[in-house]
């Protein structure tokens, strides 16, 4: 599985963005999919993940209530949708992926995952 991240960009405080994570490869449809970021001189943090079927989802409490997560598996992409963001929600934005079985739980640490796209760069203005 490749993934490939994109829609980051600069926005002002309370803005919005999407960001898309998409994929390749015939086993994406077997695999849970998680984002994560990174501020410079920070530990990489869970933001949101999302079930192979998308039918459960797990929302940081950071970003909870600003976030939401889901996919597509027809285009093989999942997204985050980011609202209100900060200026603290400055980060590269990663997604990440692995291989579960239909019932297992989501995890939010990035070593359980083995998937990782190359990362976007959200900045938010003051």
């Amino acid at each position: 599985v490749q993934l490939q991240a994109s829609g980051g960009g600069v926005v002002q405080a309370g803005g919005s963005l999407r960001l898309s994570c998409a994929a390749s490869g015939p086993t994406f449809s077997r695999c849970a999919v998680a984002w994560f970021r990174q501020a410079p001189g920070k530990e990489r943090e869970f933001v949101a993940a999302i079930s192979r079927s998308g039918s459960s989802a797990d929302i940081a409490d950071s970003v909870k209530g600003r976030v939401t997560i889901s996919r597509d598996s027809a285009k093989k992409t999942v997204y985050l949708q980011l609202n209100s963001l900060k200026p603290e929600d400055t980060a590269v934005y990663y997604c990440a992926a692995k291989s579960v079985i239909l019932t297992a739980t989501l995890s939010s640490a990035p070593s359980a995952y083995t998937y990782w796209g190359q990362g976007t760069q959200v900045t938010v203005s003051s």
